[in-house]
């Protein structure tokens, strides 16, 4: 086992690299708490370089410096721990309002659905009601072109018949006016209705805008959160050894700080997960469907709202798939959904993953995915009363039922 002192060339050649990074995490903390953006000359106290294996053993011999270095690891290790604790505070909570601004969308676009659906029916009656009017004033106006006079004088015996005709035309007349009031008052329901869709869908505009600001903002924090959890990860041990050989005055090995190699999980889907259709579409995860997409009674929050998508009842710790080709748009703490994973596809669908396990996350924003690739792992964060995959198809910017959508693709998610 190489000693830490045989290994100082390795490590001193990263140090400035993750220097650079740790401004960047700044720099985004800034705007994101400020709304300013960090100059260029400005420098965090702990932003700096860190101290190599020689500057240790060197502080080893001396006192004085070896307080100070002390001292100075202390202060790094603190930093990381704020920078990860600070970032990760306003990751979850930009995640959050993300979540809340796309709910708000979906629930919008869904009602604007359903309203141009009614005034599209109320058209269609009204339509209806006008034409029966209009066949009857015709059908009036040929009968009222008779001269009655001349006609009856030249009836003879069937005087009679024509009176009791004209009592019918008075009677046709009577409901031709009927109709035709119930064909004004079709009308203006079906032009209410459809004033109601179009205010309905200008709304949906802002609340889009909306959403897709608020995700932005959540994928700028999710990556500052990952950031300064990458720049502990990556110093936290070596930084924790160096002090220890000051505080101890022992020589530790390389083991003590270059962490191993984290096994996969190689738990079993099931029921199709991962399996790839002919459209080039993949079942997510395994499980049955516990939960629809469609208004429900949340069972965590216990309000009546939209389920935004479909909940597969996979196993904890379970792979989560990628369901199509893209590119991950977020990836990051998301409200409700806990930790979540957004993809895009070329073709301008777009699917989600909610509820993912804590640690569970092996993507990053911007990574290309292929379909059936293992993105994440099943857990029950956010809003979850156990563990599973909530799964989630987005259309035009807003979510669609995945069962028959997902059907479509050649793959099966009803139970």
């Amino acid at each position: 086992m190489k000693s830490i002192s045989r290994v100082v060339d390795r490590v001193a050649l990263v140090p400035r690299s993750r220097v650079r990074r740790s401004l960047a995490i700044l720099a985004v903390l800034s705007v994101l708490i400020s709304g300013t953006v960090l100059g260029s000359t400005g420098t965090a106290a702990w932003a700096q370089d860190y101290p190599s294996w020689t500057d240790v053993q060197n502080a080893r011999n001396n006192v004085t410096a070896k307080k100070a270095e002390i001292a100075r690891l202390q202060a790094l290790l603190a930093a990381l721990e704020t920078a990860v604790t600070t970032t990760q505070a306003v990751a979850e909570q930009k995640g959050a309002e993300a979540q809340v601004a796309q709910q708000k969308y979906d629930e919008a676009a869904m009602k604007a659905t359903q309203l141009q659906g009614q005034a599209d029916a109320a058209q269609a009656k009204a339509t209806k009601s006008k034409q029966q009017a209009g066949q009857l004033a015709a059908k009036l106006a040929r009968s009222g072109g008779t001269d009655l006079s001349a006609t009856l004088f030249f009836s003879g015996s069937k005087a009679n018949d024509l009176l009791s005709q004209l009592g019918l035309a008075s009677m046709v007349k009577d409901q031709s006016a009927g109709l035709y009031e119930k064909a004004i008052q079709d009308q203006n329901s079906a032009q209410a209705l459809t004033d109601q869709a179009n205010v309905a869908k200008t709304a949906l505009k802002l609340l889009a805008d909306a959403a897709q600001k608020a995700l932005d903002e959540a994928t700028a924090a999710a990556d500052a959160a990952t950031a300064a959890l990458t720049e502990q990860q990556d110093n936290k041990a070596r930084l924790d050894a160096q002090l220890a050989t000051l505080v101890d005055n022992v020589d530790h090995t390389e083991a003590e700080y270059v962490a191993g190699i984290k096994a996969m999980w190689g738990a079993s889907a099931g029921l199709g997960a991962g399996q790839i259709s002919l459209s080039g579409w993949a079942r997510p995860a395994g499980g049955h469907i516990t939960s629809p997409y469609g208004y429900r009674l949340d069972p965590y929050t216990r309000n009546y709202a939209l389920h935004s998508g479909t909940d597969l009842g996979a196993s904890c710790g379970s792979p989560i798939f990628a369901a199509h080709t893209g590119t991950v748009a977020y990836a990051g703490p998301y409200g409700g959904y806990g930790n979540y994973i957004r993809i895009n596809n070329a073709d301008g669908t777009g699917t989600g993953y909610g509820h993912i396990v804590n640690g569970g996350i092996l993507v990053r924003v911007g990574q290309e995915v292929g379909v059936g690739q293992n993105i994440a792992k099943v857990g029950s964060t956010g809003w979850s009363t156990g563990c599973h995959l909530h799964f989630e198809v987005y259309r035009g910017g807003t979510t669609t039922d995945p069962v028959p959508f997902m059907r479509g693709q050649g793959i099966e998610l009803a139970n």
